[in-house]
């Protein structure tokens, strides 16, 4: 099988940790390395080192080959600029050799958290089955829901969710309202959408052409012979911007998904974060130096210096050397409005 990482997110819920040279896929914020590296490792048993690709930005390919010696350098693809994962996934699979796409491509997100990680890789090995039998044009992967979270996709099955099986998706819901993600939690037929989808690249391309004729069409353009650095950044910048989900996902009909129990998080937030992190005595995570004092689930996080709390509860409170930032947990999805903010005020120093 051959392991696709998409690497080229800026992680902007991750503020203010997270920044454009230094983004969330390169931060070590549960220990033991980055998150990139973790993932690498993570899928190195059924892929290799020879067998995973990288999908990141031109600006940040440098940074992506230094944390994964590893990957060979013809194996990491710099997006000229962010298109969105239809352009990214689809530019990657056109870039591989022509032989490598009739073999099972498996696409992970760089920044993702599993604690059970042979549970994981018995999932995809799952997936990567149905898909080597023709059973499915894409086979995803999704987990059941844990609470009724409104940041995530979902992912509707034709039976109900039972770790370990594969059944076929009904439906794509990107981000319910707080009412649709009560119901979906209880219905036992939606799970969270993984990110992580298989297929043939031969496949693909030819779905992309189907659907997406456009992009496809882009992409062969990008894929000519003699197109130099400065063409291929013009051409990239026209290729339509869309989600694989959106672009692709929701107009097939042949989509599987195999539900995983393996500990997923997506590491979407700094609550989500919290979830991934052992708690003390009083529902404190923390990371760094933080000292609590009567104070409850929290999240305190000290990139630099220290990080103290007196008195309060249910925030996420995080430092680093030039910024500060303290948000309800529970508002933890809106951290990406201070990132916008920052944005127009042209206050690229904090970005």
């Amino acid at each position: 099988m051959i392991g696709l990482i998409l690497a080229g997110g800026i992680g902007s819920r991750f503020w203010p940790v997270s920044r454009r040279r230094r983004p969330k896929q390169l931060l070590d914020l549960l220990g033991g390395g980055s998150l990139l590296d973790a993932t690498a490792r993570r899928i190195e048993p059924l892929c290799g080192a020879d067998g995973t690709w990288v999908c990141t930005t031109e600006e940040l390919a440098p940074a992506v080959a230094a944390e994964l010696p590893g990957v060979a350098a013809s194996r990491i693809v710099g997006e000229p600029s962010g298109r969105n994962t239809a352009p990214a996934i689809g530019w990657a699979v056109r870039s591989m050799p022509e032989h490598a796409r009739d073999d099972v491509i498996a696409v992970f997100p760089s920044d993702h958290w599993v604690a059970d990680e042979e549970a994981f890789l018995d999932v995809l090995r799952v997936g990567a089955q149905a898909v080597e039998r023709g059973d499915h044009d894409v086979v995803t992967v999704g987990t059941a829901p844990a609470w009724p979270e409104t940041g995530y996709g979902y992912l509707e099955l034709e039976a109900p969710a039972q770790a370990g099986s594969l059944e076929r998706v009904v439906r794509f819901t990107e981000k319910p309202d707080p009412e649709t993600a009560v119901r979906f939690e209880a219905s036992g037929r939606h799970v969270w959408n993984a990110g992580i989808f298989l297929f043939r690249g031969s496949v693909l391309l030819d779905l992309y052409r189907r659907h997406l004729p456009e992009l496809a069409a882009g992409l062969e353009r990008l894929a000519a012979e003699g197109v130099g650095p400065e063409d291929r950044r013009a051409l990239y910048a026209d290729l339509e911007s869309v989600s694989i989900d959106h672009g692709l996902m929701e107009r097939l009909s042949s989509i599987g998904c195999v539900v995983a129990d393996c500990g997923w998080n997506d590491l979407g937030s700094w609550g989500s974060l919290a979830e991934a992190l052992p708690e003390d005595d009083d529902g404190n995570r923390t990371v760094g130096s933080t000292f609590a004092v009567d104070a409850r689930d929290n999240l305190l996080f000290a990139d630099a210096g220290t990080v103290t709390a007196i008195g309060v509860e249910g925030l996420a409170i995080v430092r680093t050397g030039d910024a500060v930032l303290v948000v309800p947990r529970e508002r933890a999805q809106d951290v990406r409005r201070i990132v916008e903010r920052l944005r127009a005020l042209g206050r690229r120093d904090l970005l």
